[in-house]
């Protein structure tokens, strides 16, 4: 117990860092959850809510949406948001496909957008900490902890993608998001 209570007190500072992002907080809910609908998203140029396939939307402000809304269980418009990105093979686009796929109950699917967000970019954590996940989730802890390893060794202690997935292992069940 006290293993856990320090390796807990370690990774604290990791957790807070918010899954596929370079900040220490989750998605804070914006326009596009509070106010849009039907799978529109925000714009903040013309203060109105759009469709994501709107020419005006750049990859990273529909990528910032794509997290928001799946970090609020809105998958069908998370999916079709990652519809509207320009590169449908850059790996933060299939790693996003993974994590909804996966949260939809479609395992082979998630496990098959996440082998080709590594095939794209094996340094990607976030892809790796997703992926393990699924592995707890279906009980494969040594497919997971071959994951963990992987996180570490390429720079991710201390990040949230590897402190969620210590978490999870620790406790037997995935993160929240």
């Amino acid at each position: 117990m006290y293993r856990f209570l320090l390796l807990c007190t370690a990774l604290l500072p990791g957790i807070a860092f918010a899954a596929g992002s370079d900040n220490s907080t989750p998605p804070t809910p914006t326009e596009t959850t509070q106010t849009c609908t039907d799978g529109l998203i925000w714009d903040g140029d013309s203060k109105s809510c759009v469709a994501p396939k709107d020419a005006r939307l750049d990859d990273d402000t529909l990528y910032g949406a794509v997290r928001e809304l799946a970090y609020a269980g809105q998958y069908d418009a998370a999916l079709a948001t990652l519809d509207a990105m320009s590169d449908q093979n850059h790996d933060r686009v299939l790693t996003y496909r993974g994590f909804v796929h996966r949260k939809l109950g479609q395992r082979d699917l998630s496990m098959a957008f996440y082998k080709q967000a590594l095939t794209q970019n094996p340094d990607n954590i976030l892809a790796r900490s997703y992926m393990a996940q699924g592995f707890v989730a279906e009980g494969n802890l040594e497919a997971a902890r071959l994951q963990l390893a992987q996180i570490n060794t390429r720079g991710g202690a201390g990040s949230w993608a590897q402190a969620s997935l210590a978490q999870a292992l620790a406790g037997g069940k995935t993160f929240g998001y």
